[in-house]
């Protein structure tokens, strides 16, 4: 079936002629209708449009290697004249008003967007739960949550829906759900991949990346998406010219690091099994292996949890029924606001929001948000440090396997999930999740592997050489 095809592969056949884009489109579009509504992967689909552009790109003589490809979007990444809700009720009608530069560059490219994905609410969330609109469920089984925030997207791929999507990442939003539904997911450096047209949720920690079936597949976008944006003053200027070609399946005197923090108490031992048997894999392939330390990380999931709060706090402020999005009628202007957070929002965005404007707020500003970021330094130095004596840093990518819906009512339970996904945001680094095997129940493992600032090539390569085994 075309829908199981790689991007790699597909593109190759359009380019032949082997198959028509609509085919193609039509395959996936006849796939989302039968098995989507089990899973509810996406909250629009948008079959004309897609079909039709599809028509248009059949007509060429000759394509590109991404034109005619379909891809969905995570609802919080703007896609002009489509709803995008951000899993949320307050902008359950917003209509965006521009693309953002992530999926500009796509349709650029003459990628298909098929449809936009599911999501935790403002991409609050580990499970896709905390939607305001449905549950997303993980298509290797349905009884268990996709991850999140990004678990439509996630789903997307991993139900054979499309090849590849688009998500966010701000403390693990791609590669948590990359891990548990057994695709690939990749986190760029922050300021590699432009934030314009994605919805804020921490400005300093967000990342747009993709999900695919191979790390060829991941390459192809990242190199489609990255590059500088006058939009968006983080934006590196790093080009991404001829990565194709460097991401070689070669890894033969490698040097990888296994940090000693992240193999030790609340790792499943399945889990832990799992990525040292892949570890084993990547050792015989020629890697050099070696134990390291990163002694700060242990206070990254802390760090975290105070600044995007607070940044959320911020930047959530804009949503206060007068500008746009819901707006719930009141006698006067504060009562409106008051009754529009309160009925628009739900609960973990209410959470996040008290949590953030806390510790902003006078006597509380230097203990907290202040502290935070002065460690946040020291995680930032752990890595320079590290990535001095080895390439790539190698870890599993979540504690734990899927866990069923409504498994982790406590919140920071469920935080906790972030664990060893969070650092590699804080210190703005590049990381991975690849597919490493299934545990006793048939869940999906990940393992993560971090590189240093702008080093994805490294990451990609290793990851395709891992695939070759």
């Amino acid at each position: 079936m075309l829908n199981k095809l790689n991007l790699t592969d597909l593109s190759a056949k359009l380019q032949r002629k082997e198959i028509s884009s609509f085919e193609l489109v039509s395959n996936c579009l006849k796939e989302i209708k039968a098995n989507d509504q089990k899973i509810g992967a996406f909250l629009e689909v948008f079959e004309e449009d897609a079909l039709n552009q599809a028509k248009e790109i059949d007509k060429k003589e000759k394509i590109g290697p991404l034109e005619g490809i379909p891809i969905a979007i995570k609802d919080a990444i703007l896609v002009k004249g489509k709803r995008n809700t951000c899993g949320s009720k307050i902008l359950e009608n917003y209509i965006a008003a521009y693309d953002a530069t992530a999926v500009k560059k796509l349709k650029d490219a003459g990628m298909i967007i098929i449809g936009k994905t599911n999501m935790d609410e403002f991409a609050m969330g580990s499970s896709t739960e905390t939607s305001a609109f449905q549950k997303t469920k993980n298509p290797v089984n349905l009884e268990y949550v996709p991850g999140g925030s990004s678990g439509g997207s996630v789903a997307s791929v991993s139900a054979n829906f499309v090849p590849v999507s688009l998500g966010s990442d701000t403390g693990g939003s791609i590669r948590q759900p990359a891990a548990f539904c057994g695709v690939y997911g990749l986190k760029p450096t922050y300021g590699r991949v432009s934030r314009y047209g994605l919805v804020a949720l921490a400005s300093s920690f967000d990342c747009i990346g993709p999900f695919a079936r191979s790390a060829e597949d991941c390459a192809w976008i990242f190199s489609a998406i990255a590059g500088n944006d006058l939009n968006d003053s983080t934006s590196s200027k790093l080009d991404t010219q001829n990565l194709i070609e460097q991401i070689l399946p070669v890894i033969k005197g490698l040097k990888i690091g296994l940090p000693k923090e992240c193999f030790g108490d609340g790792i499943n031992k399945e889990v832990k099994e799992k990525v040292e048997l892949a570890i084993k894999k990547l050792e015989k392939l020629g890697a050099h292996i070696s134990e390291v330390s990163l002694p700060h990380s242990k206070y990254a999931l802390a760090v975290y949890y105070i600044l995007l709060p607070a940044e959320a706090s911020a930047n959530l402020a804009r949503f206060d029924g007068v500008r746009y999005g819901f707006s719930a009628k009141a006698e006067n202007l504060i009562s409106n606001y008051l009754k529009t957070r309160a009925q628009g929002f739900g609960d973990e965005v209410k959470r996040r929001i008290m949590l953030g404007t806390y510790t902003l707020s006078a006597g509380y500003y230097d203990a907290y948000y202040k502290k935070a970021q002065q460690v946040r330094t020291k995680v930032v130095e752990d890595y320079k440090k590290v990535f001095e004596k080895v390439d790539l840093l190698a870890t599993p990518t979540t504690p734990t396997t899927a866990f069923k819906f409504g498994e982790k009512a406590d919140p920071v339970e469920m935080y906790m999930n972030d664990i060893l996904t969070v650092s590699a945001n804080v210190a703005g680094v590049p990381a991975i999740s690849i597919p490493v095997g299934f545990d006793s129940k048939k869940l999906p493992v990940g393992m993560q592997l971090v590189a240093n600032h702008f080093e994805e090539t490294k990451l990609l390569q290793a990851a395709k050489a891992y695939e070759t085994l």
